[in-house]
């Protein structure tokens, strides 16, 4: 494993040790979670944003509108079959 050293503003480092404290974590390994946890966070955020942008720039296209619409009603009658005779209709 890689060794890495910051510095944290005291207020910050006061909320770390509170945190480790009551959970009797050690302090490298949530801090090892805590970076996972954001940097997974800013993926899903940067691929939802991409997401957004494809959409966008279909929708805005006339013929890949279309092409949806009717893939969609293609679509349709094997969806409302599949919902035939479930609990919740």
């Amino acid at each position: 494993m890689a060794a890495l050293s910051i510095r944290l503003p005291v207020e910050l480092e006061r909320k770390l040790m509170e945190e480790v404290t009551r959970t009797g974590q050690p302090r490298s390994q949530f801090i090892r979670e805590a970076l996972e946890t954001l940097l997974a966070q800013r993926q899903r955020e940067r691929l939802d944003a991409q997401l957004r942008d494809a959409v966008t720039a279909l929708a805005s296209d006339p013929q890949a509108r279309q092409e949806a619409l009717e893939l969609a009603d293609d679509f349709l009658p094997a969806e409302n079959e599949a919902l035939e005779g479930h609990w919740w209709r």
